[in-house]
């Protein structure tokens, strides 16, 4: 899935000469890298209309997230329509920013690896709330304006089905206030492009004991559930918009375990709890988990590893067998000669 390339020195993290370098000549046009990526575009063509004749409705990315570069030729302008992240000169379509090339049908883009996240409907975010409103909630979710949480679109403490009340209105800020983290889902777009979210489930609501990592959404890889229990004690909530919420995990009621299941999230243990504020207490040995599975996420969000919980899982894998579990280890897990060996034995584990 990835390589692991390092310089000739022992130091990690700096810059190195290799005895064997490559040359290209100052003609863009001739970079020998245009003509693979070029044979990745027809190779995924072809692959399209084997089938029924017809190509994709969406945007995906080509030759397996292929990363390109500013100013690297992608194609052939004759052959190929420019998208958004590229440009033509000299018949040729070239990469404007740093990302991961897309195509639809003939259509050329090229995603940016540093961007807002785009949402779509029925995304899975995670969000703080930043301002509280008539009736609705502001937060922020890594998009390019705040989402908004209507007060019609939360459940009441108890699961109560009822139209909103002035009464409910008045007592917003015990539902949640400013700095609450909260984890929703998409469920429409406003005329002005603003996401509306709803936490209309036991799944979705205010997050309480664990911590927040934020990576760029472009690394999100997209599942059919995006709730995952680890082996180890610790709750993921990976979110589409690049906010990942680490936890302790929580005793299910039996009650509600088939819901959690079937809509894929963890249930809560009352419905009276989803608005508490209140942590519970964490032992040592899970805090040291939550802070070995932020570490190691944030690790693989430095070199642009895909994120999911399988490859999260085998990172920390690897971390705990050459760090240690204890709190030693953790800051071994810091120094970048630790971080390095994880990586490599990551890179072996996706290769065998």
């Amino acid at each position: 899935m990835f390589r692991i390339v390092s310089g000739g020195t022992s130091s990690y993290g700096q810059a190195s000469t290799s005895s064997t370098s490559t040359s290209y000549n100052d003609d863009p046009h001739s970079d020998p890298r245009s003509t693979t990526i070029e044979d990745a575009l027809i190779d995924d063509n072809e692959m399209d209309y084997d089938g029924d004749g017809t190509g994709p409705s969406r945007a995906r990315a080509v030759g397996g997230g292929r990363v390109t570069g500013p100013g690297e030729v992608i194609a052939d302008a004759g052959r190929w329509m420019r998208g958004h992240g590229t440009y033509v000169q000299d018949d040729k379509v070239l990469a404007s920013v740093a990302g991961t090339l897309e195509r639809v049908n003939k259509l050329v883009s090229v995603r940016p690896l540093r961007t807002k996240y785009r949402s779509e409907v029925g995304d899975l975010v995670i969000g703080r709330i930043a301002e509280v409103g008539p009736r609705r909630w502001k937060v922020e979710a890594n998009a390019a304006q705040n989402a908004v949480l209507m007060l019609a679109s939360i459940n009441l403490p108890g699961g109560v089905q009822r139209r909103k009340l002035e009464s409910d209105e008045l007592q917003m800020r015990t539902f949640f206030q400013e700095g609450d983290l909260l984890v929703a889902e998409v469920q429409a777009f406003f005329s002005d492009g603003a996401m509306s979210l709803h936490t209309r489930s036991l799944k979705y609501g205010k997050l309480k004991n664990g911590m927040l990592v934020i990576v760029p959404p472009s690394l999100i890889v997209r599942l059919k559930s995006h709730f995952h229990s680890l082996p180890y004690g610790v709750d993921l909530i990976i979110g589409l918009n690049g906010y990942i919420w680490i936890s302790k995990t929580l005793p299910r009621d039996p009650r509600l375990q088939n819901d959690a299941a079937e809509n894929g999230g963890f249930g809560e243990e009352s419905a009276h709890t989803v608005y508490s504020s209140d942590n519970d207490d964490i032992s040592g040995r899970i805090r040291r988990a939550i802070t070995r599975t932020a570490i190691v996420i944030v690790l693989m969000a430095k070199y642009c590893i895909p994120l999911s919980a399988d490859i999260i899982l085998e990172a920390y894998k690897a971390a705990e067998e050459i760090a240690g579990d204890d709190e030693a280890g953790l800051r071994r897990l810091k120094m970048p000669q630790t971080q390095e060996l994880v990586l490599r034995a990551l890179a072996e584990t996706e290769d065998g």
